[in-house]
């Protein structure tokens, strides 16, 4: 019976015996905590999944909204295509026209300036022939006969006027 003298004894009875009291009197605080801890765990694992399902769904959205963008912008390539395209063929045309007209514009400045090129040798050729016609007179001419013809050409004046 000598345990019962044994200090260790009476200490380690002591602790079982405590351990038993805050057990009996700490295992509804202890419980309760640990319940509230798991119902806080559930609910933020719950909180967690909803997280979850509703990046899944903006992610899902957004993949959506990048899939009709990349096909709206190959749309518009498409179209600005097909308008560069459109742009390139009308300004051929227009470049023909605008050619086609500047050819036009060359033959009838030609065609004028041929024209003001005979009108020049036909003024010439009059000049020319007046000169000659004058020299001609003068020497064929005496002053008698000139004064006829100028005095005739006096009379005839009035009928060629009307």
């Amino acid at each position: 019976m000598e345990l019962f003298h044994d200090v260790e004894f009476w200490i380690a009875v002591s602790f079982v015996l405590a351990m038993a009291v805050a057990w009996q009197k700490g295992k509804q605080p202890i419980l309760s905590g640990l319940d509230a801890r798991a119902t806080k765990i559930k609910e933020e694992l719950e909180e967690a999944r909803r997280l979850r399902e509703e990046a899944e769904s903006t992610l899902a959205s957004y993949q959506l909204k990048q899939r009709d963008a990349l096909a709206e912008a190959q749309q518009i390539i498409a179209n600005a295509q097909a308008d560069a395209e459109q742009f390139g063929k009308q300004a051929a045309l227009d470049l023909e026209v605008a050619l086609k007209r500047r050819e036009e514009q060359s033959v009838e400045k030609i065609a004028q300036a041929e024209q003001k090129a005979l009108a020049e040798v036909r003024n010439l050729a009059v000049d020319v022939a007046i000169e000659a016609t004058r020299a001609v007179l003068v020497q064929v001419l005496d002053a008698k006969r000139s004064a006829a013809l100028i005095d005739h050409a006096i009379d005839d004046l009035p009928k060629r006027l009307h």
